[in-house]
């Protein structure tokens, strides 16, 4: 069946890229309701945002929702990975500014919060994308496919000049708590090249390496504290791109394989997805089928002791 918070659960912060503070407060809601985000801070319009892949404006750093009124949320990935991967279906989100909290820039905060607040079953099943073929789309050297599986799994691949990245891969199948145990802890990552262009632009405004961000500058992870795991950089894109997913409107029952690929091609694949029937089926899961979901059997004690 699916779930939601028991209570609502309350987060304090600074966005990446504005720098601007924000409060954010998860609030449970009703079956069927899905995961809307709700901006406080905006009186006048709608400021309600349905975290749907047909709402995302596409931006280079981060993914980004806006409705028809133009009402934006922006630095939402981390999480929405945090929501799917507690196996979270239903809430109201509210914040009084444009841009998510980046805390200490993994979904480590969020799980934790949820798994201590603890979750409630609801009246009503859940619902389950479910790819009945690959569909995959490119653009350049990057790819991103998704291709049938009896259950989510997410493979990626990266590669980067910079020696301390180097060449990545990791295949995982995001059950039994995989997310919480294995991805929920790695942080957002960027070169320093990447960070001087970015603030020179105006953008990384929140970004302070070591606290909610990890920077690599050619054989060197600049960083205090160093790396929580010697593949961080891969695990955070795979948090990534549960997060993204999680806009589908429900669990992804298939193989998610991305090379190089970031929000942008995710999200192009999600629309390439809808923009065939044949490709994709709304299923009500069976108790076999949500045992196997990503935010099945996850416990607070698996959280790595690093976040």
């Amino acid at each position: 069946m699916q779930k939601t918070l028991k209570a609502p659960v309350l987060f304090k912060g600074v966005g990446l890229h504005s720098g601007a503070p924000a409060n954010l407060t998860v609030r449970p809601a009703a079956p069927n309701h899905g995961i809307i985000f709700r901006r406080t801070d905006i009186r006048l319009g709608d400021s309600e945002i349905p975290a749907q892949w047909d709402r995302v404006n596409r931006t280079p750093l981060c993914t980004m929702l806006e409705n028809a009124a133009g009402t934006r949320v922006s630095t939402i990935e981390h999480l929405m990975a945090a929501l799917a991967g507690c196996g979270i279906h239903n809430a109201l989100i509210e914040i009084d500014g444009p841009e998510v909290p980046i805390l200490d820039g993994s979904s480590a905060p969020f799980v934790r919060a949820f798994l201590e607040c603890g979750l409630r079953a609801q009246s009503a099943p859940i619902r389950a994308l479910e790819i009945l073929r690959p569909v995959e789309v490119r653009a350049g050297d990057a790819v991103a496919r998704l291709e049938p599986s009896r259950v989510m799994e997410i493979a990626f691949a990266i590669d980067f000049e910079d020696q301390a990245i180097g060449s990545q891969t990791k295949h995982l199948t995001m059950e039994n708590g995989t997310f919480v145990r294995e991805l929920c802890d790695c942080r957002t990552f960027c070169r320093q090249a990447d960070v001087d262009a970015m603030q020179a632009q105006g953008l990384a405004l929140g970004g302070v390496p070591g606290e909610n961000a990890v920077v690599f500058d050619g054989d060197a992870v600049v960083s205090p504290g160093g790396l929580r795991r010697t593949d961080e950089p891969v695990r955070h894109k795979m948090l990534d791109a549960l997060g993204d997913l999680a806009l589908a409107g429900g669990p992804v029952l298939g193989l998610y394989t991305g090379t190089r690929s970031g929000h942008n091609l995710t999200n192009t694949l999600l629309r390439a997805v809808f923009d065939d029937p044949a490709n994709y089926r709304f299923v009500d899961c069976t108790a076999a089928q949500a045992a196997r979901l990503p935010g099945a059997g996850v416990h607070l004690d698996e959280i790595p002791q690093v976040a």
